[in-house]
C-alpha cells in the first residue's frame, strides 16, 4: 500500500518503484486507510512517500502522525510484529518519527525518542547525496555500500540525544549515512552532510530491521537515466561506438530487498 493525499506527492513514483521491483503496489487514499484501518491487513509492506502532509503544518509530518496514531493506535506496532514492512521516505521519515514507529527501540513502543529538525544551512536542499550504508539489521539496505540518490527538504536534520543515538548505534540501527564522494564518513561537513545530521545519519530503521525511514528519495534513482550524468556518459559510450547500457539504480535494489525479505530469502 503506498498512500497518497494530503499533500503527499511522491506517491505515483514509489508505486512505479515497488511495481518495477515486482510487487503488486497499490496506492490507496490516506483518507481511505484513516477510515478504515483493516485495509493495512491486506497489505505486506505500507509505504509513506515523500511530500508536505497538510503542508507540513505544526511542524513537517506531525499531523499525518497524529491522524495515523489516533485511527491505528497499535495496529501498526502490530503489523510490523507479524514480520511485515513500512517504509517512510523523506516526509514519510518524519511522519514514522513523529508517530514514535522509529526508532523503535525495544521495552519501548510508538515512543517518541528522535527528531528531524530543519537544515542547518538554513533553507531547503535539493541536491544529490553520497550515502553509505553500514552494516545494520536494516533488511531493506542488505548489499548497498557506497551509492547516491537525490534528497529534497528543508527539516531532515536527525536529532536525537546522546544516549539514544548510542543505542540507535550499538543495535545497529543506523541504515544509511551520509559520506563523500570516496565513500568515507562525512563528518558532519556541509555539503556532504546536506542538513546538519547527527552523526551523519540519513536513515535508521528499528529494532526489528523491518521498519525503514530514509530523507534521500530511493524511488527517484532506479534507472541510469535518471542520474544526472547520464546524457554525458551516453556520450561517452557514443564515442567508443558502444551502445549506452541502462542499468538500475541503488534505489531499485532497496524495493527489490524488500521483496526478498518479505519472500523469505534476506
Amino acid at each position: 500500500m503506498v498512500l497518497y493525499g494530503y499533500g503527499l506527492n511522491c506517491d505515483h513514483e514509489t508505486a512505479f518503484a515497488l511495481q518495477l521491483a515486482g510487487a503488486a503496489a497499490e496506492r490507496r487514499h490516506t483518507g481511505e486507510l484513516l477510515e478504515r484501518p483493516e485495509l493495512l491487513w491486506d497489505y505486506h509492506l505500507l509505504a509513506i512517500p515523500g511530500g508536505f502532509s497538510w503542508g507540513d503544518d505544526h511542524g513537517a509530518g506531525v499531523i499525518l502522525a497524529l491522524r495515523l496514531k489516533l485511527a491505528l493506535g497499535q495496529a501498526l506496532q502490530e503489523f510490523v510484529d507479524a514480520g511485515r514492512l513500512v517504509i517512510g521516505i523523506c516526509n514519510g521519515f518524519q511522519v514514522l518519527v513523529n508517530l514514535g514507529l522509529l526508532p523503535g527501540l525495544p521495552g519501548r513502543p510508538l515512543s517518541r525518542e528522535v527528531a528531524l529538525l530543519p537544515n542547518d544551512c538554513g533553507n531547503f536542499r535539493d541536491a544529490w547525496v553520497h550515502l553509505a550504508a553500514p552494516p545494520s539489521r536494516c533488511v531493506f539496505t542488505q548489499g548497498l555500500q557506497h551509492f547516491t540518490l537525490p534528497i529534497r527538504h528543508g527539516e531532515g536534520k536527525f536529532y536525537a540525544p546522546p544516549e539514544i543515538l548510542e543505542e540507535i548505534v550499538a543495535r545497529q540501527q543506523v541504515a544509511l549515512v551520509y559520506a563523500t564522494p570516496a565513500g568515507e564518513p562525512a563528518g558532519g561537513r556541509f555539503p556532504d552532510n546536506p542538513n546538519g545530521s547527527a552523526l551523519d545519519i540519513a536513515g535508521i530503521t528499528d529494532a526489528t530491521g523491518r521498519v525503514l525511514g530514509l530523507m534521500p528519495h530511493p524511488e527517484a534513482f532506479i534507472s541510469s537515466f535518471q542520474h544526472p550524468t547520464w546524457t554525458w556518459e551516453k556520450e561517452a559510450w557514443r564515442r567508443a561506438g558502444l551502445p549506452y547500457p541502462e542499468a538500475p539504480g541503488p534505489g531499485l535494489t532497496l524495493f527489490r530487498n524488500a521483496l526478498r525479505s518479505l519472500e523469505g530469502q534476506l
